[in-house]
């Protein structure tokens, strides 16, 4: 973990959860008001002089904080994680899905230039925040608590927003170019790449284009672990981002093109052998005497497919989905008085998906067809909300609202590989699906309120409730399969089970509690935020036991076939943070400490048992310090053994460990560069949300663990011009 990460975490809202420890900049005097207001373009932006000394409902990662980031890894999810109350299930080298406060990335919601992005993939491989890179977004945003209901509808969780750089435009007559490069290398697993971003603007016009590319072999674990196979990834980015500023408002059109040609999924029988996805995002946002509009529409095209990297080998099994996605939405806002802001909004989002897999040729079990596992299936959602926002004082501020979204899907009918009697559990599966009713239709409301008050100069507190409902994806509905092998293919969790969907699923409907308080601030040169949270969901979709899976000689594989099923489940648990600048001079050079623990507890209310991938007890501790160019900073990182496991799932108990990571960075004529030292003393150890690592056991035989990366020492380039 970068240590510039201690400044996002020291000044981290207390209803995010609190601020988080790695090495980081210098604290500002400046403070946030707590009542500030809470749409995600008035989020608090974290960098390196950033301190708030009140709660406010969201957190900023800045373009600075990812600069000192982006050598180190070319997953999104991995920065969000450092975040408290924010965790990451392992997938591919840029496809970690992140959770928060315990609810999975299915559970959140997850923008990217303020658009969904739909899962393309049976096993999650392509989820959203793949299609970013740290070294071309410019900023990511964080709801960790209780999100108003403006942010985003079929969810029961927080809310993650990555944005790319708002547009430049030249002052006066003349034309302004501009730009950024980066380059890194990491030791571990030679992964390297670069990033460019340019822009050319005049007074009204601007283009921006940004492209990347990362690479990187299979890394090493620490300590005696080992290589870490299917672990390999490549991908490359390109966007062009136009912009036309008009004395009312702004519009925007955006298209951009995502290619990558292989990731492998340590966790997961299958690999990515393929992954192309273009879009075009276009927008308008007016400002007038009487409030504010936003237009958006965007459209995405995505094929994938997975088959066997060579870790995986022998053999072939190609895998396709097709994906084409639209959204559209408008937004209001409406100050109808000193006090009072009223905001409405509606959305629609089409999904569809197909996805099927070819016959391989001379195998008897998967051919002599087409497996038909998805088809053409829809997800249709509308959804419309109201909001009231009101600053009663200038202590007190609440946020009302209330919406509702319908969503309708369907899909047609299915058929297996073909109808001998090794593929009979198939065929009889595909024959109940098809006499079935597949049009489902949800009707999902949700209401958030938020109450913030500033109790003194020095501490603030907010209170938050929340009722959100979400509806079950197109797999957890419609995959049917109930063949070993069919069923093994999908599923997100990394536990080499079989999943089977459910067409009597209902939707979740979580109802959230949170409080945060936040103590101290730049004045007294100490911080202190405890965010403690309560979640219960009715009709959680977990997975209950359908039958133990055998191998080809009919022995236990030590798999076993698992069904979606609505459950009763709840979440609950506390971060606390900390932050104290030991030192300072009049130039701004200053030492700086933070600390952090997060602590969470989730529970299936049905069978008794732990829910699937909660993250242990963590804490950090982080000392950073600025001396004009010279960046130095350290961090420990203690993560608790995991012995609260989901035994239907199989899940491995995990050992404690402890982390140590060193960094160094020096700016000279406006080129930075980093270096950093990642566990440094090699560390061997599993990860906790890790599941079990299915490329290893392909090729030794033995099941363990996916194990943590050993040490690294990452190099960073980057210049502005």
């Amino acid at each position: 973990m970068n240590t510039r990460i201690i400044a996002i975490r020291a000044a981290l809202a207390a209803s995010c959860c609190a601020a988080p420890f790695a090495a980081a900049a210098p604290f500002a005097a400046a403070a946030q008001d707590a009542a500030a207001d809470s749409t995600p373009n008035d989020q608090t932006e974290l960098g390196a002089d950033t301190v708030i000394t009140a709660p406010i409902t969201g957190v900023r990662i800045d373009r600075i904080t990812l600069d000192g980031q982006q050598s180190g890894t070319s997953d999104t999810a991995s920065i969000v994680a450092d975040l408290p109350g924010v965790s990451s299930a392992t997938g591919g080298g840029f496809s970690s899905m992140p959770a928060i406060r315990g609810l999975s990335e299915q559970r959140i919601t997850v923008l990217v230039d303020g658009q969904t992005i739909d899962v393309a993939c049976p096993n999650d491989m392509n989820s959203p925040l793949s299609y970013t890179d740290p070294q071309s977004i410019s900023s990511i945003s964080v709801l960790t608590g209780v999100a108003p209901v403006s942010h985003g509808g079929d969810n029961i969780g927080g809310v993650i927003s990555v944005e790319s750089a708002p547009p430049l435009f030249a002052g006066g007559g003349g034309l302004l170019v501009t730009g950024t490069a980066s380059a890194f290398y990491r030791s571990n697993g030679d992964g390297f790449g670069g990033a460019v971003k340019l822009t050319v603007a005049g007074k009204r016009l601007s283009a921006t284009y940004t492209g990347s590319y990362t690479q990187s072999d299979q890394y090493d674990g620490g300590g005696s672990k080992g290589l870490v196979r299917s672990t390999e990834y490549a991908k490359t980015d390109h966007a062009l981002a136009l912009a036309y500023q008009t004395g009312a408002g702004l519009l925007k059109l955006k298209g951009g093109y995502h290619f990558s040609p292989y990731e492998g999924f340590p966790n997961q029988s299958m690999d990515m052998v393929s992954n192309k996805s273009w879009y075009i995002n276009g927008g308008y946002e007016g400002r007038y005497d009487w409030g504010d509009v936003d237009l958006a529409a965007s459209y995405r095209d995505t094929d994938h497919v997975m088959n066997f990297l060579e870790d995986k080998l022998p053999g072939a099994m190609p895998m396709n989905t097709e994906v084409h996605s639209f959204d559209g939405s408008v937004k209001v806002s409406l100050p109808v008085s000193a006090r009072d802001t009223l905001k409405f909004g509606a959305e629609y989002h089409h999904q569809w998906l197909d996805d099927y897999w070819p016959p391989v040729p001379g195998n008897m079990m998967m051919g002599p067809g087409t497996f038909v596992n998805i088809n053409t299936a829809t997800r249709d959602r509308i959804g419309a909300y109201a909001e009231w926002e009101a600053q009663w004082s200038g202590r007190l501020s609440t946020i009302a609202g209330i919406r509702l979204d319908r969503v309708e899907m369907d899909t047609g009918d299915v058929q297996p590989y073909g109808t001998s009697m090794m593929q009979m559990a198939d065929v009889m599966a595909a024959n109940a699906f098809n006499a079935a009713e597949h049009k489902r239709t949800d009707s999902n409301w949700s209401g958030s309120l938020l109450v913030n008050y500033a109790l003194s100069a020095d501490a603030a507190i907010e209170i938050g409730y929340a009722h959100k409902a979400r509806s079950p994806n197109i797999y957890e509905r419609y995959s049917w399969g109930r063949g070993a092998m069919a069923s093994r293919m999908i599923g997100w969790y990394g536990d080499g089970n079989g999943y089977v969907g459910n067409l009597d699923l209902d939707p979740e409907r979580a109802d959230t509690v949170s409080l945060a308080l936040s103590l101290g601030g730049s004045a007294q040169g100490w911080q202190l935020r405890i965010a403690p949270y309560y979640t219960h969901v009715s009709d959680y979709i977990d997975a209950e036991f359908v039958q133990e899976l055998t191998d080809m000689m009919g022995m236990p594989s030590g798999f076993a076939q698992l069904q979606f099923a609505n459950q009763e489940a709840e979440f609950y648990g506390v971060d606390i943070s900390g932050a104290a600048e030991l030192w300072r001079d009049a130039d701004g050079n200053s030492t700086n400490l933070t600390a952090s623990v997060g602590w969470l507890e989730g529970n299936n209310l049905t069978d008794g048992g732990p829910v699937y991938r909660q993250m242990p007890l963590d804490a950090k501790m982080g000392i950073a310090h600025r001396q004009g160019a010279l960046e130095l900073g350290a961090e420990l990182e203690w993560v608790a053994e995991k012995t609260r496991v989901d035994t239907t799932r199989n899940e491995p108990e995990t050992d404690s460990y402890a982390l140590v990571n060193l960094s160094a960075a020096y700016t000279l004529a406006g080129i930075r560069l980093s270096v950093e030292a990642e566990n440094l003393f090699d560390k061997g150890y599993d990860l906790p949300l890790g599941g079990v690592s299915l490329g290893d056991y392909k090729a030794t035989g033995v099941l363990r663990p996916v194990p943590g990366r050993g040490r690294s020492i990452n190099i960073g380039l980057s210049t502005s011009f």
